[in-house]
């Protein structure tokens, strides 16, 4: 049931960003995979100069986030939790003090934090909370490791041997999971009384489960998902059409796909990939070889996370 799940490829608005303050690392043990995307943060604590001041665009991903800021020169750690976003925001982060700081987050899919939260995620849409409101289990045990294990990959595997003790006592729904997995099967274009009906529920349970599991409605999440989705088609694919995108996704028309877009994203297709194009690994050139470029290395990340997909299903 969790398979479609983990194969869910949602994107940053910068999805090859790699430097000193951000990288990602999969989980990996496969008995996480369908509740956290990944764990990411800065490799090794580094020195916060005018050079690290940057301001970063959040997309709406699908995902939320328990996020960490270590500052070793203060010796302070403050943690919190970021509930789903449904519209784009820029994150400034602008200091220049010359302390010894890193960050350490888990990025659960939008689906998969309630298994592992002490409260409801109603009202968390939008909304950046202290991480002890929800996860005050997981708070007292990992901040207290967080100055000892200094690099990504350690703070990595603490916090996947706690959720991954965590998950025999996780709460789980079927019904929030199955409809999770119709609204990625149908990539976001199913309605909600077609989703409540396959699910066994009425629109209105389904609805209040969402709110309970997730934070948002279905109606919302499908909007997410249909949108991740053409974000996923309009890097990936060098010869992407608006038109051909319309018929796929279930716009009423081109107008319909841009305005929808440019509201999730703050801008147009052609500034996002932009965008996308500058912040990646490599110089970004104006041409459709970079294009081409990301759709490949992409692809290589899914295959990636698909492997380690395989690998679990042959043991």
């Amino acid at each position: 049931m969790m398979g479609v799940l983990t194969y869910y490829m949602l994107l940053t608005a910068a999805p090859l960003k790699q430097n000193k303050k951000y990288q990602e690392l999969l989980p990996q043990n496969t008995a996480l995979t369908s509740y956290v995307r990944y764990f990411w943060g800065s490799a090794q604590p580094y020195l916060r100069t005018k050079e690290t001041a940057d301001c970063t665009l959040v997309i709406p991903d699908t995902c939320v986030d328990i996020i960490y800021h270590i500052d070793e020169t203060a010796n302070t750690i403050t943690g919190g939790f970021c509930g789903i976003n449904d519209a784009s925001f820029w994150d400034y982060d602008n200091k220049n003090d010359g302390h010894l700081c890193s960050v350490f987050a888990i990025r659960f899919f939008a689906w998969g934090a309630y298994p592992f939260a002490e409260d409801s995620m109603k009202g968390t849409r939008n909304v950046h909370d202290d991480v002890r409101a929800r996860f005050d289990w997981l708070d007292r045990i990992l901040r207290a490791q967080l100055f000892e294990k200094r690099s990504l990959a350690e703070r990595s595997a603490a916090a996947e041997a706690l959720l991954l003790a965590r998950l025999t006592h996780a709460r789980q729904n079927s019904v929030v999971t199955n409809a999770a997995q119709q609204i990625i099967l149908s990539k976001g274009t199913q309605g909600v009384t077609g989703l409540a009906g396959e699910c066994f529920v009425s629109s209105r349970q389904l609805e209040r489960l969402f709110h309970e599991y997730i934070g948002i409605t279905p109606k919302k999440l499908c909007s997410m998902v249909r949108y991740q989705f053409l974000w996923n088609e309009i890097l990936r694919n060098p010869r992407f059409q608006a038109l051909d995108a319309v018929c796929k996704y279930g716009f009423t028309d081109q107008s319909h796909l841009m305005r929808e877009f440019k509201r999730h994203h703050t801008m147009d297709i052609a500034a996002a990939r932009q965008y996308a194009l500058q912040r990646s690994c490599k110089p970004a050139a104006k041409d459709v070889g970079n294009i081409q470029d990301v759709s490949r290395r992409i692809s290589d990340n899914q295959g990636v996370n698909e492997s380690i997909q395989a690998k679990g299903r042959d043991e």
